[in-house]
């Protein structure tokens, strides 16, 4: 196949033969014009001469004109179909092969190649889109694109020909006037796609404001910061609107420019008299020969639009190419290198230097030495950004150390062969990644071809089989997406399974419990211990109290070992000697007693969160591990599901129909629409004044042409020269006419458009940011389905008022003057011709209605492949650990079947639709022909009349086909909508602004009641949280919520913010029912800080004073001191103007998290809520976060949900949590007091004694 090859470098044999033959269907197809010219060049001058020589004409002459008009319709029909049907098959066994070759060689990548977070090609999203958008470019190109230019180009390169055989003089004068319509055309073309290039882009920074707020919805509305962000998308939008204009106004002129083709008639028409009148050539074959070069010109301009959209699909397959051809640095896919017979487990980390390829400026580890015996267990603890997590990572290879060897049982690492050297290693991460498969496919990822009963095996030794043969499909039990239809322990234990499976003789661990409360941590800890028995393992511990039986703790500080030893040799350094491990230790039992499970979102309970992946913590894990010095953070295996929404846009290409299917509104007026656009009326008119000029200029020009026709078949040469002349002036005038029509036209529904559109998003945006956060939960709305409906629905709008309805208006003029005039020339041709319409028509639309519904199977099918690459592409760690590749590619091979059907379904259908309009045209010719040399030969018409309403209903013809085959387009348009209205009418269930509910003026006392709650979440309705669940809070007073996962701790926080409304029973905040407050006003007086906080794109500063804008320096400065975040905001170069990157991407967890505070702080709430807002740190960032909490809560109520027990111990009052209500209430030593039978003693025996490694 080659290394180059352009566009079709993927196509074979086959592919090369259905190439060649259509190829030659194309060419069939392009002579239609030339064909059906060279036979009106004969039978003009027979019709003309009839009025002239009035025996001559017989009814055989008729006949055999119309004949070999019908033989080149048959023939023009089959070309057109055989093109049409090989083209489009090509292309989709092309494609498919490009997308396979493409996500092999991502999934062949080395981890590093992700890591780049600059928005260039490596990043995942780019990597979906490529899939999806770049490759349907190149499919669009090869089947639609390339045969169309080939044919238009057959077209014109014939018609020139045919020009110069039938009149080479008119033919060379002639020439030089397409080029004036042509040249222009070209250049404003090209203009026309600069500016739309500009106009993706500008909407770039609107549409991400958008995308950041929804996708971080909670934390919006919990800090009333709708109006900003309403305010800085509005900003975002002006550039757009403005170019939009730019773009009417560069349309107007390509168009107005088109007015040429006009001029050159009247030069052609009079330059033709001469030649007929003095030189005496026929004037059927002068006629012809300059309509000839008129239709080439055109056609040359109709081949050129495809030219650019085949540059552009030749450039995305050298994107694509480009990373096909990329041989990694790491090669899995290399089998060159050692394979050992046998493996003991000895790993030796000797003088190691290491850098992350993304940030260059960091020395993550420096001269790092350790060796690992075979079958112990070492563990490695440090803070963060220490370098723990970078030597799981180096032992994997998924990177390289600049300097020193890594040794596995004495040979060096680089030189195993690598896909075996990771198939003696077993990985299990903090977040663990599953896909979207069964339970049992899960597990296989381990292990390729393995039996049922070794998966069965390896769940027992993860202690996962029992829960797995509870569940109603057992091990056939679909995971969901990132397995989020389980719970945390659940998918750790797979994950372990997974591990396990392959019996590797190297066990690591990765933080594998720290996310997980305290039940489901005792489980996994047991099956984590039954698994590293005769195993080496590694594990990486934020949690002290875990690693207490390990053979060797190691502690790492700034990528240098400082500390090595077990737990017993290094509790006896005492301060003098240093003692980094025992100083560890001693902040971890002050901050958090020993140790304590934490939990993302808590499982069972908010797992709707997770499923959107709306303000979902990014991975404790991301924080905690020296990852997070590199942007490869945020690809890490334990990728949290925040990243998904992102991510998934591509998978929404064509979503709008199936989103529109979950809706019942009545069909959208298009009368609506207009009214919204009522402030332009003024600019309206005038680009309706344009349309409508421009459409009668048209039957205007088409009647005469007719009559040109006519009077170049008269034999009084005085009459010949005196008509032309008239008809030279009016051609003139026509030109200039429809330039300035044009302009007017397009440049004024350029701005209608582009208004209403900005109108629309803002409206839309508007009221996104009323709804309930139970509709963001939905599977359909997720951030990245509705801001692809913001950019790609409002776009469709516009194109629906901007250029269709111009367009409609236009036709509509034109077709109606046609008729009329038609009707008054020669009414019995003009009644078979309108009648033959509607099948010239129908022909046309059905083809591109049959076409569009064809595609939407195909492209529904196809984001099925989208999602699985965008799963490969996020979880590319996990898929490298496990060699897991070629079972991706699998996958992602059975999806494409769907779309390889559908596609040969479509070629049969374009090629028939091709062949019916293709026939019909020609075949009306040959009727309107046959039928009216028989009202001649009756006289019952002159022939000039014939050619009035033949010119005049042609040309009507066709341009109602085209605006048929826009029809789709209106289709979409009108669906979009649909779908705009949809959101713009449907009325939030939680009304933010409700002008009767209470303002809080002053400031609200704090106290805070639940009575007789009872909840589900809206989207899983059948699993209750709440039944009858009471809480009292008193004012000022801090209440800590405890109690297992799943138990409604975080609901709680939810029903305070109002994100949800109970079912029954009340939420009370001062004695007042929540409802009754006006929500804004009363969230102003909320600050809610949780476990992964969310920031926005752009400066620390706008961080800290989001939701209030007004805040003075002193204020921001004060707030971040109170965070114990103004030290290290201070130290950075730029300090408060410092840039956080999308989602704080830029900082550390802490750093992420003391911002989060400092906006809290400088909200100066009364009422606090804390959601595990320390669990997911290091000891350190934890300490000086924790330090930072406990001043903001004193004097404020405070409720906080934790599952370390140890950080609640000070709280006024412990509520725990079971079964979705309170079963226990009071301070620590009063609970504590119940003993062995209160639940919160068993909770704290459960956390504090459920470590083997004590």
């Amino acid at each position: 196949m080659g290394r180059k090859g352009g566009i079709f470098r993927y196509g074979d044999g086959v592919d090369k033969l259905l190439m060649f033959f259509g190829t030659l269907g194309c060419i069939g197809d392009g002579l239609m014009t030339p064909l059906n010219m060279f036979i009106l060049s004969s039978l003009i001058d027979d019709y003309g001469g009839a009025s002239n020589d009035n025996n001559s004409f017989t009814n055989s002459i008729v006949d055999k004109y119309s004949l070999r008009l019908l033989y080149v319709a048959i023939g023009v029909g089959i070309s057109a179909c055989i093109g049409g049907i090989c083209w489009t098959r090509s292309a989709e066994r092309q494609t498919s092969r490009i997308r396979m070759e493409y996500l092999k060689s991502v999934l062949r990548q080395e981890v590093s190649f992700f890591d780049k977070q600059d928005g260039s090609s490596s990043t995942s999203f780019q990597v979906v889109s490529t899939i999806s958008a770049d490759a349907h470019s190149i499919q669009d190109a090869i089947a639609e694109k390339i045969p169309n230019c080939i044919a238009h180009l057959s077209t014109f390169i014939f018609g020139l020909i045919l020009a110069f055989y039938l009149s080479w003089r008119l033919a060379l004068a002639s020439v030089p006037f397409s080029l004036g319509f042509v040249i222009p055309g070209v250049a404003f073309g090209k203009l026309l796609m600069i500016q739309g290039m500009k106009m993706k882009d500008a909407y770039g920074v609107a549409g991400s404001v958008a995308e950041q707020a929804i996708s971080s919805i909670r934390t919006v509305y919990s800090y009333v910061g709708e109006n900003e962000t309403l305010k800085r998308f509005s900003i975002g939008l002006e550039e757009s609107l403005n170019l939009g204009v730019k773009q009417g106004l560069t349309k107007g002129l390509l168009l107005g420019s088109m007015g040429m083709i006009y001029v050159s008639w009247a030069f052609q028409s009079w330059a033709g008299s001469v030649l007929v009148a003095n030189r005496g050539e026929s004037g059927g074959r002068v006629f012809i020969s300059a309509l000839c070069v008129v239709l080439g010109g055109l056609s040359c301009m109709s081949a050129l639009p495809n030219i650019s959209f085949i540059v552009e699909a030749t450039t995305a397959a050298a994107r694509i190419f480009e990373l096909i051809d990329r041989v990694p640095q790491i090669d899995s896919e290399d089998g060159k290198g050692k394979i050992l017979a046998y493996v003991r487990g000895d790993i030796e980390f000797k003088e190691v230097t290491f850098i992350y390829p993304s940030r260059r400026d960091v020395q993550v580890l420096q001269d790092f030495s350790l060796k690992v015996k075979a079958g112990k267990t070492v563990a490695i603890v440090g803070g963060s950004g220490s370098g723990k997590s970078t030597v799981i990572s180096l032992l994997e290879r998924f990177y390289d150390p600049i300097k020193g060897d890594i040794f596995l049982d004495g040979h060096k690492i680089k030189r195993l062969q690598l896909k075996w050297l990771r198939s003696q290693m077993g990985l299990v991460n903090q977040e663990p990644v599953l896909f979207a498969t069964s339970i049992k496919e899960n597990i296989l990822f381990g292990k390729e071809g393995a039996s049922i009963k070794m998966v069965v095996e390896a769940a027992k030794a993860a202690n996962a089989h029992e829960f797995v043969a509870s569940l109603p499909d057992g091990y056939d039990t679909h995971v969901g997406q990132f397995g989020f239809q389980l719970s945390g322990g659940q998918k750790q234990r797979i994950a372990i399974a997974r591990a396990l499976i392959k019996d590797p003789k190297i066990l690591l661990l990765d933080e594998a419990t720290s996310a997980l409360d305290a039940q489901s941590e005792r489980i996994v800890q047991e099956a984590l211990d039954q698994a590293s028995q005769g195993r080496t393992t590694i594990i990486v511990a934020h949690r002290l109290s875990t690693i207490r039986r390990a053979d060797k703790i190691v502690v790492v500080e700034s990528g240098k070992i400082v500390e090595s030893g077990s737990h017993d040799d290094l509790m006896c350094k005492t301060d003098e000697e240093g003692g980094v491990y025992f100083k560890m230790v001693k902040l971890q039992q002050s901050t958090a007693n020993n140790e304590g499970p934490s939990s993302p979102y808590l499982p069972n309970e908010t797992r709707s969160y997770m499923r959107r992946g709306y303000n979902m913590p990014r991975s404790p894990y991301v924080a905690t591990s020296s990852w997070q010095n590199s942007p490869a953070s945020s690809f890490t295996p334990a990728i949290s599901a925040s990243y998904a929404p992102t991510i998934h846009t591509c998978s929404y290409y064509g979503s709008d129909d199936e989103y529109l299917e979950n809706f019942s509104h009545p069909s959208p007026s298009t009368w609506r629409l207009l009214q919204m656009n009522a402030p332009e009326w003024k600019i309206a008119l005038l680009g309706c004044l344009g349309a409508v000029t421009f459409g009668v200029l048209q039957p205007l020009y088409a009647f005469c042409l007719g009559s040109v026709v006519s009077a170049y078949t008269s034999n009084d040469i005085s009459k010949i020269k005196s008509e032309i002349k008239i008809y030279s002036i009016v051609f003139l005038s026509i030109g200039v006419t429809s330039f300035i029509a044009n302009l007017l036209q397009h440049y004024n529904f350029a701005k209608m458009g582009e208004k209403l559109t900005k109108r629309i998003r803002e409206m839309v945006l508007s009221n996104l940011l009323t709804f309930e956060v139970g509709w963001y939960d939905r599977d359909e709305n997720t951030s990245a389905a509705v801001c692809a409906r913001l950019s790609t629905e409002a776009r469709m709008v516009r194109s629906l008022v901007g250029d269709r309805m111009s367009l409609l208006l236009q036709v509509f003029v034109s077709a109606s003057t046609a008729f009329v005039l038609a009707l008054i020339v020669a009414w019995r041709v003009a009644i078979v011709l309108i009648s033959i319409q509607p099948l010239l028509i129908a022909s046309f639309y059905s083809r591109s209605v049959l076409m569009k519904r064809m595609s939407e199977r195909s492209q529904k099918a196809q984001s099925e492949g989208s999602q699985l690459a965008s799963e490969a592409v996020i979880n590319h760690r996990t898929i490298t650990a496990f060699s897991s590749q070629d079972r991706m590619l699998d996958l992602f091979a059975e999806t494409q079947k769907g779309p390889r059907k559908e596609n040969i379904r479509q070629s049969l259908l374009s090629g028939a639709g091709l062949f019916c309009s293709q026939f019909l045209t020609t075949a009306a010719i040959a009727l309107t022909y046959w039928y009216g040399g028989r009202l001649m030969n009756r006289k019952l018409l002159t022939s000039k009349h014939l050619f009035q309403v033949f010119f005049l209903l042609m040309s009507t013809g066709k341009n109602i086909a085209d605006t048929g085959s826009m029809t789709s387009d209106l289709a979409r348009g009108s669906s979009a909508v649909a779908s705009v209205f949809a959101i713009l009418d449907r009325k939030t269930e939680i009304e933010p602004e409700n002008s009767e509910g209470i303002k809080v003026i002053k400031v609200l006392k704090g106290k805070i009641e639940l009575k007789n709650v009872f909840f589900y979440y809206p989207s899983r309705p059948d699993q209750a949280i709440f039944q009858g669940m009471n809480l009292k809070i008193e004012s000022g007073k801090t209440v800590a919520l405890v109690g297992q996962s799943g138990s409604g701790k975080s609901t709680i926080i939810g029903l305070i913010e109002r994100f949800y409304d109970p079912i029954k029973g009340q939420v009370l905040i001062d004695d007042r029912d929540i409802k009754s407050y006006n929500l804004k006003s009363l969230r102003s007086q909320i600050a809610l800080v949780s476990q992964e906080p969310t920031l926005f794109a752009g400066s620390i500063r706008e961080n800290i004073i989001y939701g209030k804008e007004e805040a003075t320096e002193s204020e921001i400065k004060k707030a971040a001191i109170r965070a114990n975040a103004h030290e290290f905001i201070s130290a950075m170069e730029d300090g408060y103007e410092t840039y956080c990157g999308e989602r704080g991407v830029q900082l550390s967890g802490g750093q992420r998290q003391r911002i989060a505070l400092a906006r809290a702080i400088l909200k100066n709430p009364t009422i606090l809520l804390l959601d595990e807002a320390t669990s997911a740190l290091d000891s350190v960032s934890e300490n000086l976060v924790q330090e930072a909490l406990e001043k903001m809560m004193m004097s404020r109520t405070s409720v906080v949900v934790a599952h370390r027990l140890s950080t609640i111990q000070k709280a006024d009052t412990i509520a725990v949590i079971k079964n979705g209500k309170v079963v226990e209430q009071g301070s620590h030593s009063q609970l504590l007091a119940l003993g062995n039978n209160g639940s919160y003693y068993g909770l704290m025996k459960l956390q504090s004694g459920h470590s083997p490694y004590r």
